[in-house]
């Protein structure tokens, strides 16, 4: 009897062994999520509570960090001091990291009859100075981010960020819309527009050379304007397009594009090749976040056990159905 127990418990503590080596030297999972939002709220204060709800869900979620794509308010909704701080307020009640990049209902399009370009560059200068102080997210628990304005070529541009996670290569850029603040037959007054485009395609490309050059599994780029909507026609987007499009395809690796302005969820791939036959760039993937009357979110899980890597997710808060 006392050989057949020893030989019981050698069996399981083999048992034992082998799971516990297994166990230890598992690895931990490479797949995470992140959450977007946009376009909201975008009537105050009517949308104030439906935003909470928002955030309370999200704060519920497993995602590593939150992305905001821009537009907090509507044009409508006046460009003063205290809607900045009321946003400002809510994005630092989400308790994981939040990324934000500016809209153009928050600087472009602050002018009516009565306003002048000097007030837009006023607002542009005070949202900065609001929401892009450090190279932190915003958020109750911070993120160390790399920001363009640490590059003395670009100081002014503190909003354009990067930053790095499980071998994705992450950045915003601001690109708005409203023809991102280019206006036509009017040369003179595209010096804001020029000046951005001219440090948008260099933190465009900086972001594709540090992705290749640490081999990066995947990138992701946030920015608000919808290029898609009328983009041959738009010049404000032109540019943009041809440099993300050419960098994507070089890249050969999955891009994925997320934005809001048009305030419907699209999930599409709309860039083509160049040449005769019409061919899609299938390594390139856009997605267009809920906005609006829609106030919910858009879920992206990292996954590098599927091929296309991005995988996207609706997630339509209960409390704003």
């Amino acid at each position: 009897m006392k050989k057949i127990i020893a030989i019981i418990l050698i069996g399981l503590l083999a048992q034992f062994a082998f799971l516990l080596m297994s166990f230890t030297s598992a690895k931990p999972s490479p797949n995470f999520s992140f959450m977007v939002i946009g376009d909201m709220p975008y009537y105050m204060p009517e949308d104030n509570a439906r935003f909470e709800n928002v955030i309370h869900y999200l704060n519920k979620q497993d995602q590593v960090f939150n992305v905001f794509v821009g537009d907090f308010k509507s044009s409508r909704n006046a460009c003063s001091d205290d809607v900045y701080d009321k946003l400002f307020s809510f994005f630092n009640q989400f308790e994981k990291p939040l990324i934000y990049t500016p809209g153009d209902n928050e600087w472009t399009d602050c002018r009516n009859k009565d306003t002048t370009n000097a007030y837009v560059l006023e607002r542009l200068d005070f949202l900065r100075a609001k929401f892009f102080s450090d190279n932190k997210s915003l958020g109750t628990v911070k993120m160390n981010l790399e920001v363009q304005a640490n590059d003395s070529n670009f100081k002014k541009f503190t909003e354009n960020r990067q930053w790095d996670f499980n071998q994705i290569s992450f950045a915003t850029i601001h690109v708005v819309g409203s023809n991102n603040n280019y206006k036509k037959n009017s040369l003179d007054s595209n010096k804001e527009f020029n000046d951005r485009l001219f440090a948008d395609l260099n933190w465009l490309n900086l972001l594709f050379k540090k992705a290749s050059e640490k081999n990066s599994k995947g990138i992701v780029v946030f920015i608000h304007a919808d290029m898609f909507y009328e983009h041959k026609t738009s010049e404000g987007f032109i540019v943009f397009l041809e440099a993300i499009k050419s960098l994507t395809v070089a890249f050969k690796k999955p891009v994925l594009l997320v934005h809001g302005d048009s305030h419907h969820f699209v999930v599409d791939k709309p860039l083509m090749h160049d040449g005769k036959i019409e061919k899609t760039v299938l390594n390139f993937t856009r997605v267009q976040v809920f906005g609006e009357g829609d106030m919910h979110a858009v879920k992206v899980i990292v996954n590098p056990n599927n091929p296309s890597l991005f995988e996207v997710q609706e997630c339509l808060v209960p409390a704003n159905q």
